[in-house]
């Protein structure tokens, strides 16, 4: 070896891999890099890996989950953009990678920019709403499928099927490439849910699936009328278009999306011994639970037995009480005809006809003298009310206006039964009643004389007013 070699400076390689982190950081502190997105993926802790590459190089970078949050555009693989970020080393596997922090559509991703756009509108029209996923049936009868009938797509399906739970399945044969595509595809969904069942019977569930390819090949589960279509389906759908990483339009809109047709095929029917051996399972553990709960009731029932006394102890106490109540019950009827007997003997001597003379004696004694109080209060009061009554007639003679007529005074009535106090309340011609102290007398009201000033008035009728 050289001197000059021996005379270079020695680094570990952590420590050369820290040296080439801050040159290469330092140099590329921010950088916009375009490039195709590839080999998306987004792993439990939340970040997000990819490639970005061209025609000649491929560039690793990462979306820590902090900065996805940040970031408007979702990234999908075969967009073409353009990263904004931060160039670094990962010296675990000693290669550079870009720390994104932005992401923006590049001018050769107008095609992404398209789906995307068309992904927005039919977001905001409600297509893709979480509220009108319909659940998958537990156990479809009939499983209906879109795909080429040519593929390895639908064996991959039936296979899976076969080996997990044979189910009927029902093909509509489409094109899952090409300019007819899409129609096909749109046209089978509906087809399959006008079915009435007369002639085929309609499918419990519908999977559309195709096998992986360039975002080109599967532009058909892009287009809109298959979105509508999968949309309005009332059978539920399971779409299973591409590979893992694929993402289609068709999936915001069908019920559920699966990685792989093969995938979709497992979410439609569960495994059937995994079933059989469930039901045999529940079947042991109720017939275990059932034994143990009948020898738990055995037990409870004999520790009751035990507990509880014989029926010879039950019924002794009561057995004494009745034998002494018999014993005294004899003494008891003896003793309670002796009270009866003394009442009644009481009583009888009560009824007998000279103490009952007696008392009538009595009775008639008090009759009398009530009846003779009564009779002088009774002519008290009449004479009493007699006297009242004869005050209040020489009262009412007294203030009576008859007395006044017996004087030689009149009353003069109207027409109308009225009274007239006034000479001046009289009308000529007018008819009067003069009412006198032993009758009443007719009489015509004649014109009114006013009286002279100086002229002593005389009592009664005027003479020249009557006639």
């Amino acid at each position: 070896m050289s001197e000059t070699a021996t005379n270079l400076p020695e680094f570990s390689v952590s420590e050369l891999s820290g040296a080439i982190k801050r040159a290469v950081e330092e140099g590329f502190p921010f950088v916009r890099v375009r490039g195709e997105i590839s080999g998306l993926k987004t792993v439990a802790s939340g970040h997000t890996y990819f490639d970005l590459k061209d025609e000649k190089a491929v560039l690793n970078a990462i979306i820590w989950k902090q900065s996805s949050r940040s970031i408007a555009l979702r990234p999908e693989a075969g967009m073409d953009v353009v990263c904004t970020g931060r160039v670094t080393t990962y010296p675990g596997s000693s290669r550079y990678q870009l720390i994104v922090e932005q992401i923006e559509l590049a001018g050769a991703g107008a095609l992404m920019a398209l789906l995307e756009e068309r992904r927005k509108r039919l977001l905001a029209e409600g297509l893709f709403d979480p509220s009108r996923k319909q659940a998958l049936p537990f156990l479809p009868d009939v499983i209906g499928v879109v795909t080429s009938p040519t593929g390895a797509v639908i064996k991959d399906i039936m296979h899976r099927l076969n080996a997990r739970f044979p189910r009927r399945v029902l093909l509509w044969p489409v094109a899952v490439q090409g300019e007819k595509a899409a129609a096909e595809i749109a046209a089978a969904i509906t087809g399959f849910n006008a079915l009435d069942g007369s002639r085929l019977p309609r499918p419990d569930l519908l999977i559309v699936a195709r096998g992986g390819g360039s975002l080109e090949d599967l532009m058909a589960f892009n287009d809109e009328a298959v979105v509508r279509a999968a949309a309005a389906s009332r059978i539920p759908l399971i779409s299973a278009v591409g590979h893992e990483t694929d993402t289609t339009l068709i999936d915001f809109a069908a019920d559920v999306r699966a990685p792989t047709p093969t995938a979709a095929a497992e979410l439609a029917v569960p495994v059937r011994a995994e079933l059989i051996a469930a039901t045999l399972e529940l079947q042991r553990r109720m017939l275990r639970h059932s034994t143990k709960s009948m020898a738990d009731r055995r037990r409870h029932l004999a520790q009751l037995a035990r507990v509880l006394p014989r029926p010879e102890a039950l019924f002794a106490g009561p057995r004494q009480r009745f034998d002494a109540a018999a014993e005294k019950l004899s003494g008891a009827l003896r003793r309670n005809l002796s009270a009866h007997r003394a009442e009644l003997g009481h009583a009888a001597a009560l009824l007998r006809p000279r103490v009952i003379a007696t008392r009538l004696t009595a009775a008639r004694e008090r009759l009398a003298a009530l009846q003779a109080r009564a009779e002088r209060a009774f002519r008290s009061r009449h004479a009493v009310s007699a006297q009242k009554l004869n005050l209040a007639a020489r009262v009412l003679d007294s203030i009576s206006y008859k007395a006044v007529l017996e004087r030689g005074f009149a009353l003069v009535r109207g027409d109308d039964g009225s009274l007239r106090r006034r000479a001046g309340a009289l009308a000529a011609g007018e008819g009067l009643t003069l009412v006198f102290a032993d009758g009443e007398a007719a009489a015509v009201a004649a014109g009114h004389k006013p009286e002279k000033p100086g002229k002593a008035k005389k009592p009664g009728i005027d003479q020249g007013s009557l006639f």
